[in-house]
């Protein structure tokens, strides 16, 4: 196994995807698990940090994290049942249904706060991971532990469905924004905590609540880079048939990571070029992800050979 360099921590769950007629099909989730996974087929040496239930849905899920190379030294197992996940498609958007009442991953809690390898120069967080206690304050303290250490990463990844006091989020959402480097959300995720404002304009906002960088993703119209003093970048999506798009940016994040890795440099240094590149990958390596069932990144070789093809084609 190789020296981690990315770690990301928390919820691993069964996502159940609606077929019809409440026939479900069930695949290994979690946003921070997707993550995970993405990053380690796209080339990253990759940890994953949560706690996960002994119970045939958490074997399921521990299988997937090492048949894709994650290291799970950092994984807690518990008697806890497993976090469930109900997806349906509606007006063309996912919506879910949770079933995670004492689940093992909402008490996450180790004692004493992992420090993780000196190696490690990214540490992911969010999603619904941080809407529940013991395994929100342990998150955002090892969070906090590394802060400065490695780059941090944040995606709120909104879940309206588990969010009944949208100020109470609000108001927490502060303290996660001032312990992240750089920030991926959706223009979903910021109209729904800014529905009277344009998306980029509360991602603007954002900048100057701690961030470096903010990339907002925006489905099949790609995803846009913003940064203090700095003019926009912007990328687009490959135009690809869509067949399930559960994932895709979990996948963006995880890809954007392993791509940053590789530039070797602070983000404040990053240049215009290495940002494109970065982003290009990641948008890339989401969108190719779409044309499949469920959320299964794609290969790094996968991904090159797209883009190959596109440059010959002059795209």
């Amino acid at each position: 196994m190789r020296l981690m360099n990315i770690v990301c921590i928390g919820e691993a769950l069964i996502d159940f995807k609606d077929r019809g007629r409440l026939a479900f099909q069930g695949y290994v989730g979690g946003s921070p698990l997707n993550v995970a996974v993405s990053a380690s087929r796209l080339g990253g040496a990759v940890g994953f940090a949560s706690r996960v239930s002994t119970d045939l849905f958490g074997t399921a899920i521990v299988e997937h994290l090492r048949d894709n190379g994650v290291d799970t030294t950092l994984v807690e197992r518990s008697d806890d049942p497993s976090t469930l996940a109900f997806v349906s498609e509606q007006g063309g958007e996912n919506h879910f249904s949770f079933l995670g009442s004492g689940a093992a991953d909402t008490r996450y809690d180790p004692r004493p706060r992992p420090r993780l390898p000196d190696t490690v120069r990214f540490v992911q967080f969010g999603s619904i991971s941080l809407l529940h206690e013991p395994t929100a304050s342990s998150v955002s303290d090892i969070v906090a532990l590394h802060s400065g250490r490695a780059t941090t990463v944040f995606d709120p990844n909104i879940r309206p469905a588990l969010i009944p006091d949208r100020e109470a989020y609000l108001e927490r959402l502060g303290g996660w924004l001032a312990l992240a480097a750089l920030v991926k959300a959706s223009d979903q995720d910021l109209r729904w905590l800014a529905p009277d404002t344009d998306p980029l304009t509360t991602a603007r906002d954002w900048l100057a609540r701690g961030p470096e960088a903010v990339v907002v993703t925006r489905g099949r119209e790609g995803a846009v880079l913003l940064r203090l003093g700095r003019l926009p970048i912007e990328v687009a999506a490959p135009a690809v048939e869509a067949v399930d798009t559960v994932g895709a940016g979990d996948i963006f994040t995880g890809t954007l990571m392993v791509a940053l890795a590789e530039a070797a440099a602070p983000l404040e240094e990053l240049s215009g070029a290495a940002w494109l590149g970065s982003l290009r990958l990641a948008a890339t390596a989401a969108t190719l992800s779409c044309t499949r069932e469920g959320a299964d990144p794609p290969s790094r070789a996968e991904v090159d050979s797209y883009l190959r093809l596109e440059q010959s084609r002059g795209g």
